[in-house]
């Protein structure tokens, strides 16, 4: 199917017109436009709105259950609850087959990551069950799974060499 093929027969019409006078012009064909239109906007939202859909679930793997501000404030509330549903699915999937789908595939060289922190965050219980005090530009050594979560929030970076 070409799309637009009704606008510009339309066009056409209007096109063959004398110039400065008002031509009559088919209105079944003026309908079937605004009809072809109607359609393509009805596509292009689903398509959005899949898209949308599909980012928000891969964003869980890459912050876990904790959504950035910035993307946050982007988010509309039907997104931000579909986004809050997909994350508690998850969680409660890898809690019935007692397996963290998170953390990488690849096992790193070395479990443990020197990190510098970009916000200051106070008293943080880590996932070990150990607790650090995050002051801004602070630096820790820390298990690269406990510093994953907050890495990829922005709040901390991964300091290298």
């Amino acid at each position: 199917m070409m799309y637009g093929t009704k606008g510009i027969q339309l066009v056409k019409e209007i096109a063959n017109g004398e110039k400065g006078q008002l031509t009559p012009f088919s209105s079944d064909v003026f309908s079937e436009v605004i009809a072809e239109c109607s359609q393509h906007f009805a596509d292009l939202r689903s398509l959005i709105r899949y898209n949308r859909a599909e980012i928000l679930r891969n964003l869980v793997w890459k912050v876990g259950s904790e959504i950035p501000e910035e993307i946050q404030e982007k988010l509309s509330h039907s997104e931000k609850e579909y986004f809050k549903k997909h994350s508690e699915a998850l969680k409660s999937y890898m809690s019935r087959v007692v397996l963290e789908l998170a953390v990488d595939m690849v096992p790193p060289k070395d479990p443990y990551i020197k990190v510098r922190v970009l916000d200051d965050m106070g008293e943080v219980e880590l996932p070990s069950d150990n607790t650090a005090n995050f002051a801004r530009h602070s630096m820790h050594f820390l298990k690269r799974t406990d510093a994953e979560k907050y890495i990829s929030l922005g709040k901390m970076e991964e300091l290298t060499g």
